[in-house]
């Protein structure tokens, strides 16, 4: 059984001697960690105290996400749960001497797959965020086909979609972005397809990779020196790490190329990743671009940038140990690996990988056929208003 998993069932049992209430709030647009410290009233050196890969992670709090902070009878902060991921989250918590301490853990969640189908009366779009209340999945079906089908030409009332998907709950809610796993539509009596392969990217029925969104190398002729991970669990540490990002290893002074066309939100100075540019892009996504030495003449807040375009130099600012580039991209606000994205052009599978998605593909067409059949409808339910204590942990040993 592992070490969060036993955290877990032993707060269950004993929660009642740690804490009498839990509050759920969202963390506010524009709110750093350290004004959350000083907001609460926790000494800021627990976050000087903490290494840099830790300084750097509370930099990853997405304005907007539900955290957990734990009270004790006399009213007194005890513990706050602050997810940075969907599989890591922040914990702060008091020892016995009454010293607050910061750890990462990993967070317990439930992951589901879920399935429908449903009859057009409006728009794709408009059906699926009337039946299911959620947005993310209404966008999930609509940009998987919008390079690839017109749908206010080809489609009718009455034409059929369906939906496969995989959906993370936390605390009974939903929680992360819903990965698609297959989807159909049929339009004009044809039906179209986009399948997930072994390879976590997109194709259609006869092996063509979906165009999407690719990404342009941020150093050309650099070396990758630390890959992206939501979570690992550290053998020397013995504590939970993460790194939300690609590391470019370059000489100062290297170009850094935009990954993609889009307009700067970002760029100055922090402390973490030093000179940080952000771009935002279509469909919900942003790159970031940390650590460097100084950025293109002209760069700047609300400038629109092309992808391949020079925006700055590889440096060492920041919390940084060499010069090197720290490339991230977010969907949505959340981090995902830039790795399977950055590609020049899209590809069609052929030989023994065309034969492997082949029967992916079969698997699934099994069970659309079967939706239709039996007519699975989306069965909507309210968010279940579960106890949070479940997720919180128990005070640690001193060591």
């Amino acid at each position: 059984m592992n070490r969060a998993l036993l955290i877990l069932l032993y707060f269950i049992i004993t929660a009642p001697l740690f804490a009498s209430h839990v509050q759920i709030e969202k963390w506010k647009k524009g709110e750093t960690y350290l004004m959350f410290l000083e907001k609460m009233d926790i000494p800021q050196a627990l976050y000087y105290d903490s290494d840099k890969e830790d300084q750097k992670l509370t930099e990853e709090i997405i304005s907007g996400i539900n955290f957990q902070l734990m009270y004790n009878d006399s009213n007194s902060l005890e513990q706050v749960l602050i997810p940075i991921n969907d599989e890591l989250q922040l914990h702060i918590y008091k020892n016995k001497k009454g010293i607050y301490q910061f750890d990462t853990l990993p967070i317990i969640s439930e992951t589901r797959t879920e399935s429908f189908i449903l009859r057009i009366e409006k728009s794709p779009y408009q059906d699926i965020l009337k039946v299911t209340h959620s947005k993310r999945i209404a966008q999930l079906f609509a940009s998987g086909f919008k390079n690839s089908l017109n749908f206010r030409r080809d489609l009718r009332k009455g034409d059929i979609l369906a939906m496969v998907y995989e959906q993370k709950y936390r605390l009974g809610k939903e929680f992360s972005i819903p990965i698609l796993k297959v989807a159909m539509i049929e339009m004009r009596k044809k039906r179209h397809f986009i399948y997930l392969n072994s390879d976590e990217h997109y194709y259609d029925e006869t092996g063509n990779e979906i165009r999407g969104f690719f990404l342009h190398r941020p150093v050309t002729h650099a070396r990758i020196s630390s890959r992206f991970t939501k979570r690992r669990f550290h053998p020397i540490l013995k504590r939970y790490r993460a790194h939300l990002g690609v590391d470019y290893a370059a000489r100062r002074g290297t170009p850094i190329l935009a990954a993609a066309s889009g307009r700067i939100s970002f760029a100055g100075y922090t402390r973490g990743y030093g000179n940080l540019i952000k771009i935002s892009h279509t469909d919900g996504y942003m790159t970031l671009y940390a650590h460097q030495k100084k950025f293109k003449r002209g760069i700047k807040r609300g400038k629109y940038v092309k992808k391949g375009q020079v925006i700055g130099y590889i440096g060492t600012t920041g919390l940084s140990t060499g010069p090197h580039l720290h490339f991230g991209l977010y969907k949505n606000g959340r981090a995902v690996n830039p790795a399977g994205v950055i590609r020049v052009s899209t590809k069609r599978l052929s030989g023994s990988k065309l034969k492997n998605f082949n029967i992916i593909k079969k698997s699934y067409d099994k069970n659309i056929e079967t939706m239709i059949t039996n007519n699975i409808q989306y069965d909507y339910n309210e968010p279940m208003q579960n106890s949070c204590e479940v997720t919180l942990q128990p005070l640690k040993e001193e060591n």
